[in-house]
This record gives structure tokens, C-alpha cells and sequence, in this order.
């Protein structure tokens, strides 16, 4: 049996959903599982060490608290500005999606707050702070190891 380890390309399909139960997320309604490699940063923390082990054909249930998935919400990365700073032409209402400029290229922010003086943005992922549960089903390996990221199954 083809055991997924560290350096090894997998495929994997997956559900994801929400402690409501809500789905935020699946492979399987695209049709095409996702392919990563192993241990190498791709996924967050949790799903990778989910599908370390994994043999193919295997399905699993696994919870992902937070600071295993995208982290805690933080603080800093709401932020607000002067209405008279953005755009003139730009109107945004509560909840339309920006994108910001950092030196490590754009940003997206969603518009949380608004009137005439200011406008406030929140740039933490929609997943942050939320513990996250997956079904996971391990379609294929590729027991060579990847020596870069483009190596394909």
C-alpha cells in the first residue's frame, strides 16, 4: 500500500464544513481532487499532518482547531481609513470585497464598517478564529519525492 510520508505528492478529495455544519468548501463537488505535497507548507498545518499516514483509499473525519488551520482573528489587520482617502468613485457597502496593497503584493479585506468619515475593513481570512472539520479521502501517492512543487502524480 502507497503510505502518503513527507515529500510525497498526494492527491486527496475533501469535504470541508464548519462546527454548525455548515460546507465551506470540497473537492468532490468539482470534481477534481487537490494535489499538494506533503509537509511542504501547501495546506494548513492540520490537514497536512491529517493526510501523513494515510494510505490510498483511506477516509477520515478530522477536526482542525484554529490555530491549526488559519489562525486566531487578529486585531491588527482590521483596519480603518479616512473616506476621503479612498477613491472618489468608489462606493463600497458592507461586505463588498477590496483588495489593499502591501509590499507583498494585494490583499483582500472585506468592507465590516462605513459611514460619511470612515471605512473599516477586516484583511483576516474569512477562516480565521473558526475550528474547521474535514472528510478526507487519500485518491493517490507518488512515493518519489517532489523536488520542487511542480512535480505532478
Amino acid at each position: 500500500m502507497s503510505v502518503a510520508q513527507k515529500g510525497h505528492k498526494v492527491k486527496v478529495h475533501y469535504v470541508g464544513t464548519l462546527n454548525d455544519g455548515s460546507q465551506f468548501d470540497s473537492s468532490v463537488e468539482r470534481g477534481e481532487p487537490i494535489e499538494f505535497k506533503v509537509g511542504a507548507g501547501q495546506m494548513i498545518p492540520g490537514f497536512d499532518a491529517a493526510v501523513e499516514g494515510m494510505t490510498v483509499g483511506d477516509k477520515k473525519t478530522v477536526n482542525i482547531p484554529s490555530d491549526q488551520a488559519y489562525g486566531p482573528a487578529r486585531e491588527d489587520l482590521i483596519i480603518e481609513f479616512k473616506r476621503s482617502d479612498i477613491p472618489a468613485d468608489m462606493n463600497p457597502k458592507i461586505g463588498d470585497q477590496i483588495g489593499l496593497q502591501s509590499p507583498q503584493g494585494p490583499i483582500p479585506a472585506t468592507v465590516v464598517e462605513l459611514n460619511d468619515e470612515v471605512i473599516k475593513v477586516d484583511a483576516n481570512s474569512p477562516m480565521a478564529g473558526k475550528d474547521l472539520n474535514f472528510d478526507i479521502e487519500l485518491v493517490e501517492v507518488c512515493e518519489d519525492s517532489c523536488e520542487d512543487d511542480n512535480c505532478n502524480c
